[in-house]
């Protein structure tokens, strides 16, 4: 199991009320002392251990398994944050048929986090597979078909979308600036694929760039997209949508439309990095994980596209019928996204 370290120790030491827990704890944090992490929670491994079997559970026909710790807990960083690993056994009866695993860590009840989600991967008697735990679904059995499975790493995906304010403001600044429908859809899933690839190599653990790095272009790449459309109005006004030549063909793009099209692919490359960062994945190469994270981002594809399907013709319309307001309206849109984008920017060089 592999535990975001802060959160964990302010979990545990409250659970069970162990204030020199929290006090080692949070001092080893505060001072970035890796060794000091790990001691704190071996030292203190009863009430570690408690919040952890006692907030997720193996059950098997019915009946607990019993968990017990093997060794100690080691210290890993993940996209820069210090997690704690622990690796648990569970003994469960024999000839067990099907189990039931069971999450609630990290409630909101807690106060310290919301919305957490577990991700759990597995491989039993023959039988792999992997499923998304939360409040609203806090447990699953192994038992179940694929595709109840994979149905909640669609949700998951298209959640992350709806509720990730730096997707939403991407995708906005993507509507902003296109002029026709195919170079809306092509932008969008020329991201969604570039995102994809990045994202899954980085939860396998085939690639890791600090999020040190990731975070602040993911912040200027919405900058850029959004500043791309106030420069054609600049520079055009009125006709900052027109297309230079007329072609035929469901990927016909002129020289300007490839060329945001190839800026909007590479910042996708990026934002793949940023999302397997939010999720915490990082697992070693398995089938079972990766068609569930294609699943994951099959949902936020859905999501993005039904976006574009409901705002785009909006904006079309307003184009044709009053072409002035709409200049301003999507002027204005792309430079409050700009803006917000500089903004975070500055702040996650910053660190602030």
């Amino acid at each position: 199991m592999g535990l975001e370290y802060d959160l964990f120790v302010v979990s545990a030491a409250d659970y069970e009320d162990d204030d020199s827990l929290f006090r080692a704890g949070t001092e080893a944090f505060d001072a970035g002392d890796t060794d000091g992490q790990g001691a704190a929670l071996n030292t203190h491994r009863e009430s570690a251990l408690k919040y952890v079997t006692e907030r997720f559970s193996v059950t098997s026909d019915g009946e607990k398994c019993r968990p017990t710790q093997v060794g100690d807990v080691t210290m890993a960083q993940r996209e820069g944050v210090p997690y704690a690993d622990l690796l648990l056994d569970w003994t469960c009866p024999e000839q067990a048929g099907e189990h039931d695993v069971r999450s609630v860590l990290f409630p909101d009840g807690e106060g310290y986090v919301k919305g957490t989600k577990t991700i759990v991967t597995y491989e039993i008697d023959g039988r792999s597979g992997s499923a998304a735990l939360d409040a609203g679904n806090p447990s699953f059995s192994t038992s179940q078909s694929w595709y109840e499975r994979f149905r909640e790493f669609f949700v998951l995906g298209a959640e992350h979308l709806l509720t990730g304010i730096d997707h939403i403001l991407f995708l906005l600044a993507l509507i902003a600036g296109s002029r026709r429908l195919r170079e809306i859809v092509l932008a969008a899933t020329s991201f969604t694929l570039a995102h994809s690839v990045t994202f899954m190599l980085a939860a396998l653990g085939l690639v890791n760039v600090p999020a040190g790095v990731v975070e602040p272009v993911i912040a200027l790449s919405i900058a850029v997209v959004a500043g791309w459309h106030l420069w054609g109005i600049w520079r055009r006004g009125d006709h900052a949508t027109d297309i230079e030549t007329a072609r035929h063909g469901h990927f016909s793009l002129d020289r300007q439309g490839w060329i945001r099209l190839g800026v909007v692919f590479c910042f996708g490359l990026v934002h793949g990095l940023g999302f397997a960062g939010a999720l915490g994945i990082n697992e070693a190469w398995s089938w079972t994980l990766l068609w569930s994270l294609l699943v994951f981002n099959l949902g936020i594809e859905t999501v993005q596209l039904t976006v574009i399907a409901v705002v785009f013709p909006l904006l079309i319309v307003l184009r044709r019928r009053a072409p002035k307001i709409g200049t301003w309206v999507t002027g204005a849109v792309s430079a409050a996204v700009s803006i917000m984008g500089l903004i975070w920017f500055a702040q996650r060089v910053s660190g602030s």
